[in-house]
């Protein structure tokens, strides 16, 4: 028995079931002549590398996985999206799953959590009804989204938690003035740390990529004594 695409068009004498899957039906194949726009699947295209069928590949996704707890991320997630990140084509849940021998339902939620950094996204194909995945592939493009949303979980309800201390701090006659001074800066510090960040993750590619090459040389075009140059150089 075979798995045949229902667009398959058959001679009306071949029994035909219809499978457990709904895109397709079983057929006996025994003397069977098809049309040629049938498409028969029988296993995976060959053209395709297995993600991780290289050693280096697998290392790559364990690595990933511990750096990503070490982040504040599960590993799962982590895992999910270095397969996907290194596969060169899209992936189902299914696949991954049986990529990384995790669980059906540790797979949806990393998927899910990674669609919401938008570090991965669905890519349709015709035909096709289950849903696939893909990473985005481009770095500045990953850093930026990761950056973006680190801000917005962690940078801006701290700021919003340190507005709120400030203010009750102005009325609060019982607190020393050095604690509200220590407070209003601290404010100041995280804003002016949010503000810088969503100035460079709005310059182009191109911008930032200057400034990184520059690295402490920028400083020779600001104001005041340049730093030195370091030892050897």
């Amino acid at each position: 028995m075979a798995l045949v695409r229902r667009r398959a068009r058959w001679l009306p004498t071949v029994p035909c079931e219809v499978a457990t899957t709904p895109d397709y039906v079983t057929c006996d194949l025994t003397n069977l002549s098809v049309i040629s726009d049938t498409s028969v699947v029988t296993e995976p295209n060959e053209n395709s590398p297995e993600p991780l069928a290289a050693l280096a590949a697998r290392q790559f996704v364990l690595s990933w996985g511990d750096m990503g707890e070490r982040w504040g991320l599960n590993r799962s997630v982590a895992q999910v999206h270095a397969l996907l990140y290194i596969a060169e084509r899209p992936l189902t849940a299914e696949d991954i799953a049986g990529e990384l021998d995790m669980a059906r339902s540790n797979v949806s939620t990393s998927l899910r959590e990674l669609l919401g950094w938008q570090l991965i996204h669905r890519v349709p194909l015709l035909g096709e009804r289950r849903d696939f995945y893909a990473a985005e592939t481009d770095l500045w493009t990953i850093v930026q989204r990761i950056a973006a949303g680190r801000k917005a979980r962690e940078l801006d309800p701290a700021a919003a938690a340190l507005r709120q201390c400030v203010a009750a701090a102005e009325s609060d006659a019982e607190l020393s003035p050095v604690v509200h001074r220590r407070l209003a800066a601290m404010l100041e510090f995280v804003d002016r740390v949010g503000a810088w960040q969503d100035d460079v993750l709005r310059l182009p590619k191109a911008q930032v990529t200057t400034l990184m090459k520059l690295g402490a040389g920028i400083a020779r075009l600001l104001p005041g004594k340049a730093p030195q140059p370091r030892a050897g150089t």
